[in-house]
């Protein structure tokens, strides 16, 4: 909140839906976000489809499901498309999409919907899970990489670009080997 962002997106994965437990501690714990364009949040493959959107709504977080809104920053129409982790045909995002502004914003918790956005020659796609990036090799690098197009960081396909968080949270082994955690600034 130090940097005092003007909007801020949630990547999913917030916790794994088999542990119901920690879902009310973890949207409390994302209670205190506030930007002055507000606070969006998308779905993972590891979110449910019910209780942890609520939990977040109930916060504040207004969770994109498959949505889009219009904001206006600057005296300029940004609209934000957020999609959950299933969505993935081009059918499918190309109806999100149609009539969209020109500066488009895609939150998309796989990074793989990189190829997806670019055919549809969506600008900016906003990623929030590496995928297993969270560890990453000596010499082999990190092994999410056979898999997701970016792992980490900066990414483009034709004018396409994409910006891809390590977040802050583990995969599978609650480990993380040369991948600090990061919430990023953009």
């Amino acid at each position: 909140m130090s940097q005092r962002p003007d909007l801020i997106g949630l990547g999913g994965d917030y916790i794994n839906y088999a542990d119901r437990d920690y879902m009310e501690p973890a949207a409390d714990a994302l209670a205190p976000l506030s930007a002055p364009q507000g606070v969006y949040g998308i779905l993972g493959n590891h979110d449910d489809e019910h209780d942890m959107p609520a939990a977040l709504g109930k916060n504040g977080v207004q969770m994109l499901k498959d949505a889009r809104t219009r904001l206006t920053i600057r005296n300029e129409p940004i609209d934000l498309i957020g999609i959950r982790f299933w969505t993935k045909r081009l059918v499918d995002l190309a109806a999100l999409t149609h009539g969209a502004a020109p500066t488009t914003i895609l939150l998309a918790h796989d990074p793989r919907r990189l190829t997806e956005a670019a055919v549809l020659g969506v600008p900016l796609v906003l990623s929030g899970h590496t995928h297993g990036g969270q560890i990453v090799l000596p010499i082999v690098g990190a092994i999410a990489a056979q898999k997701f197009p970016v792992v980490a960081g900066r990414g483009e396909r034709g004018r396409t670009t994409i910006f891809v968080s390590r977040g802050v949270g583990t995969i599978y082994l609650p480990v993380r080997i040369n991948c600090p955690p990061e919430v990023a600034v953009v």
